[in-house]
């Protein structure tokens, strides 16, 4: 069994942004209220988090998280990598955790956290982690489960997203190619982005996202890093096909 744990949907502001007079922002239904876009993944007793974004500390106490056995990283944009030095609890625990990300990922992380990753500029007390690269080229196993990157265009960024047994992960895609298209088929569950309705340069809106669903055909679909500009959550929900909802902090999914 396979526990999904929606930590964030938001987009990279998060819902209510900082200032915003929209209406979605006074909104009194929780389910309006979005961290930056991350989820947790428990199999047995293995905790694997997609993403590490600045809400990563209020996440992990929202779900209760004592134990993180592995992080990967899509890509390295600050609302899914700037949490990463709210990863020391765990690093404190249980020695490095191990982390699962792109070369240019890694690079990126290196020079925006010398004292993390740069040994001669390491700070007492930083954490530390067992770095694993990965391609879309290579699946790859954490612990003894299987993952299948599939990798699509953030505009011109390539950003990595991942297929677990029936599931798939894919955010802040605009652009995804057939190939890649292909290793998703035959999914329960598709978790994919979808901004708004209106057309933005680097993410899915809603009719893009649905083009997607209708070429790959899963069972369910969730839309996450979503934007105030999207609506309210229900009104939304009322408007799309009966197999595609929107996700919200918070919510967990069961699979076989």
């Amino acid at each position: 069994m396979i526990k999904i744990t929606f930590l964030g949907t938001g987009t990279s502001q998060g819902i209510p942004v900082i200032g915003s007079d929209h209406p979605v922002s006074f909104s009194n239904d929780p389910k309006d209220k979005r961290l930056r876009s991350s989820i947790n993944i428990q199999y047995n007793n293995f905790f694997i988090n997609i993403d590490c974004g600045p809400d990563f500390r209020q996440q992990m106490l929202k779900l209760n998280c004592s134990k993180m056995d592995a992080i990967l990283f899509t890509h390295e944009h600050a609302d899914h990598t700037s949490g990463i030095d709210d990863v020391r609890p765990f690093y404190f625990r249980q020695g490095k955790i191990p982390i699962y990300l792109h070369k240019r990922v890694l690079s990126s992380l290196k020079e925006r956290y010398a004292y993390i990753f740069d040994s001669k500029k390491r700070y007492p007390g930083a954490p530390e982690f067992e770095i694993n690269l990965i391609d879309k080229k290579t699946d790859f196993k954490v612990n003894d489960i299987q993952i299948t990157p599939i990798e699509s265009l953030h505009l011109n960024l390539p950003v990595l997203g991942f297929r677990i047994k029936d599931f798939a992960y894919l955010t802040d895609v605009k652009t995804i190619d057939e190939t890649e298209l292909n290793k998703l088929k035959n999914l329960k569950v598709l978790v994919i982005n979808s901004l708004r309705f209106e057309p933005h340069p680097s993410h899915l809106n809603v009719d893009e996202a649905l083009s997607i669903i209708g070429k790959i055909k899963p069972k369910q679909t969730f839309f996450t890093h979503i934007s105030h500009n999207m609506g309210f959550h229900q009104e939304v929900c009322n408007k799309l096909p009966s197999n595609v909802t929107l996700a919200y902090d918070g919510l967990e999914i069961n699979l076989d």
